[in-house]
């Protein structure tokens, strides 16, 4: 049995329906899932950590646990720009995507150079890439200044007027993070959603006052 064989045959071992039912909860898409819980999944990825050719094969499957994985073992100093294209351009789902971006996205430094290519996108997760790649940013990239994490707000306020659920909610999700990370963050972000409130769309209002709410609670 080679590794791709093995680690698909340690996949299975963890399958169990009442995780696939616990994910259909949590609005994700389950067409090709094995249901498998997240703790598994990163014990497997251990024993493949920095496996490009591994994490390409794992893509390849279509299973919704592998490309999880894919996401969580791939060395980033090896992920190609075909790659990266194909894998945003494949997703179907909302913990796919944010997996694919906090795991390993997040860790590629030109992907940001793409964001407003993926929050002007109309497929659904596609546009949810970009903004949640601002997200991830916002609470792991300490090395960026405040003027950097703020150049982020143009395409919040151009992108943001899309009523779907997992678009609206990666934009508050941003915003919100953006917020939290200082006292002067917290203040610009409020004032980008006053200005998403003003805009007076369905869409921005809903992420402006959840950003809003949450942001007033924060010290």
């Amino acid at each position: 049995m080679n590794d791709l064989q093995k680690a698909l045959a340690l996949l299975h071992q963890k399958s169990n329906k009442a995780v696939i039912a616990g994910q259909q909860r949590f609005g994700i898409n389950t067409q090709y899932s094995i249901g498998v819980k997240i703790p598994d999944i990163r014990a497997i990825a251990k024993l493949y950590k920095n496996n490009h050719t591994l994490a390409l094969q794992f893509w390849e499957t279509n299973i919704h646990e592998a490309r999880i994985l894919a996401a969580i073992i791939d060395d980033p100093t090896k992920a190609t720009k075909a790659q990266v294209k194909q894998w945003i351009n494949d997703l179907n789902s909302w913990d796919v995507c944010d997996g694919l971006c906090g795991n390993l996205l997040i860790n590629i430094p030109w992907v940001y150079a793409n964001l407003e290519t993926y929050c002007k996108s109309k497929p659904e997760y596609v546009k949810r890439t970009g903004f949640v790649l601002m997200a991830y940013s916002a609470v792991h990239h300490k090395q960026k200044t405040n003027n950097d994490i703020e150049s982020y707000y143009p395409l919040i306020l151009k992108y943001a007027n899309d009523e779907r659920n997992f678009v609206k909610k990666a934009v508050s999700w941003a915003l919100r993070q953006i917020g939290k990370r200082n006292i002067e963050l917290k203040k610009s972000a409020l004032k980008v959603a006053q200005q998403l409130l003003h805009q007076n769309t369905k869409a921005t209002i809903w992420i402006a006052k959840d950003v809003i709410k949450e942001l007033k609670k924060v010290s």
